[in-house]
């Protein structure tokens, strides 16, 4: 009988260790990096780059625009928004204080803050709230197990902010510098480094990447090694909302001059420098499809450009000033152009703007120098302009398309930018393994 009975604990422990372990083990990992993948949609009149995220209980996959700069991740609450792990952010809470300065419904008790699509520049106030949502973990080299993060902070968005995304697209990832972006939560939660790094697809059939924590980044290689480093500058003005004493939340470097081929561009050096009102200086932007200069930059950079090319400028076809005739060869980087070289930190370190970056095929006999002139495209919604004026609160935006196939790392505790061309290393952002398959 004593047997029996010991036989029994034997087999009852065996299933217990063996079924249930394995769940304990899940609820008790915790990952040294998270990843997300990017897609380029290009069903809007510009392109968009989006991700997707799951989020709720029951969990429900939604669709979100990235944006670089943004301060914090919102969804539209008005369509259907429902899950029972929910719960507002009260008035004087922790929660609340993550997002900086909030209002405070009278009756409701709940904090809310303002919130825009900056692809189109409309605003509104939200409530905040917390929510379930859950991301793959990695290690570097292929997407793994997700993991949920309990109590994530958002911004509910309306119907009128989510006009202006792609169909199915429900709010937007801001990945911006604030408490309350994805980067920062994720990091704080897991505990891991406050860094993430981000790989534009060029193409809307392929798909990128967006790593939260150290690498290694594998993209057949491990393409963390191979970054270049330049400082990362504070704004003290927030761009998108004007607040003073409140900083901006975009990501700023410190462009000191610009080169196309070897020869410098003469510049107003006054542009590259941010001043007391947060106007002028360099911003990296996932919203601004093409890079957009003040008029007085892009005249320059733009005839710089043609004399050094020696071709023919053909009429120009919006939103770019500058086009040719399809009649540059072509190499495994791009159109065989110039170089464009931003030179930053005192001519120590360039950022090298090869001509897949910096050309844009626009139909089949016309290519375009990527760059848009704000003057002649004064869109307040993507560029943001000074009240009154003509000239952009920022002198020089680097969009979406200069940033494809760069590995970009945001190091937020170093305060440091780190770029890689992946043309130059043989690799491209849709070499990230989403399946061990």
């Amino acid at each position: 009988m004593a047997t029996s009975k010991y036989c029994f604990f034997k087999i009852f422990f065996f299933f217990f260790f063996f079924f249930i372990s394995p769940s304990i083990a899940h609820s008790s990992f915790t990952p040294k990096a998270l990843v997300l993948p990017l897609y380029k949609d290009v069903s809007t009149s510009l392109p968009q780059y989006l991700t997707q995220i799951h989020q709720r209980t029951p969990l429900r996959a939604v669709n979100l625009t990235v944006d670089l700069g943004g301060a914090a991740l919102w969804v539209n609450c008005e369509a259907g928004y429902n899950s029972s792990t929910a719960v507002p952010a009260r008035c004087g809470s922790r929660q609340c204080a993550l997002f900086g300065p909030t209002g405070c419904g009278e009756e409701s008790r709940i904090c809310g803050r303002p919130v825009s699509n900056t692809v189109t520049g409309v605003s509104t106030f939200g409530d905040i709230y917390s929510d379930v949502i859950a991301v793959a973990s990695t290690n570097g080299s292929v997407a793994g197990r997700r993991v949920k993060v309990p109590e994530f902070l958002f911004i509910c968005g309306s119907n009128v902010i989510q006009q202006g995304l792609p169909s199915g697209v429900k709010g937007m990832a801001g990945l911006g510098r604030t408490n309350a972006s994805l980067p920062l939560q994720l990091s704080s939660h897991f505990n891991f480094p406050p860094k993430f790094a981000v790989c534009l697809a060029s193409s809307s059939f392929f798909t990128g990447v967006i790593f939260f924590g150290d690498g290694p980044y594998v993209l057949t290689t491990d393409v963390s090694q191979t970054l270049t480093f330049t400082p990362l500058l504070v704004n003290p003005v927030n761009t998108v909302t004007g607040f003073q004493g409140e900083p901006s939340a975009e990501y700023f470097i410190g462009v000191t001059g610009i080169r196309v081929g070897e020869n410098n561009v003469t510049l107003n050096s006054s542009l590259l420098v941010i001043d007391e009102n947060g106007i002028g200086g360099t911003k990296i932007s996932s919203v601004n499809p093409y890079s957009v200069l003040e008029s007085t930059i892009y005249k320059a950079v733009s005839e710089a450009f043609v004399n050094t090319l020696g071709v023919q400028t053909v009429t120009p076809i919006e939103p770019f000033g500058t086009c040719f005739r399809t009649q540059v060869s072509f190499s495994q980087m791009g159109p065989s152009v110039p170089t464009i070289r931003l030179v930053l930190q005192n001519e120590e370190v360039v950022w090298n703007i090869i001509g897949a970056n910096s050309m844009v095929q626009v139909t089949s006999d016309v290519i375009c120098l990527g760059f848009v002139d704000a003057g002649s495209n004064p869109s307040a919604a993507q560029v943001g302009f000074v009240p009154g004026g003509s000239r952009p609160v920022t002198s020089i935006t680097i969009g979406a398309h200069q940033l494809e196939n760069n590995l970009l790392q945001f190091d937020l505790g170093a305060s440091r930018l780190g770029f890689s061309s992946l043309f130059l290393n043989h690799t491209n952002c849709a070499n990230f393994r989403f399946s061990s398959a």
